[in-house]
């Protein structure tokens, strides 16, 4: 019996070197890869309570809520280099743009601390304090 593996490798990018880019979070599939003109099609009005913001996106409320990245972490958006055949070749993909906060959106309902994109921004605190050293 052989085991495959594929391999992906991720070319970085000096630091300052990458954009920094507004990301958005849809509950829906966009059938388009690349940059989209979001400022001047998608843009949210927001609300004074609870930082919410909402949108009508191809005739649906959405709303949303900015999320920071935890503390420490930056986001990456990967750009594939040369697209694969298949799982079994490795992969290269390059930083194309990084960012520290993005707007995840819901349909109808703003979002909550039981979904599960909120839940994990909590992660790495939750983590550190599972794996971290025991105070007497």
């Amino acid at each position: 019996m052989s085991c495959n593996s594929s391999v992906t490798h991720v070319q970085l990018l000096a630091a300052g070197q990458a954009e920094r880019a507004p990301v958005h979070l849809l509950p829906c599939e966009v059938e388009h890869n690349g940059p989209a003109q979001v400022s001047q099609y998608f843009t949210a009005t927001t609300k004074d309570r609870k930082h919410e913001k909402t949108v009508s996106f191809r005739g649906r409320g959405l709303r949303g809520q900015e999320l920071s990245c935890p503390q420490g972490y930056t986001g990456l958006v990967l750009k594939e280099v040369n697209k694969t055949g298949s799982d079994q070749e490795d992969r290269t993909v390059t930083v194309s743009s990084v960012f520290d906060k993005l707007t995840y959106w819901n349909l109808e309902t703003p979002p909550n601390s039981d979904d599960p994109v909120v839940m994990a921004m909590g992660w790495p605190e939750l983590a550190e304090a599972i794996h971290g050293p025991v105070e007497d």
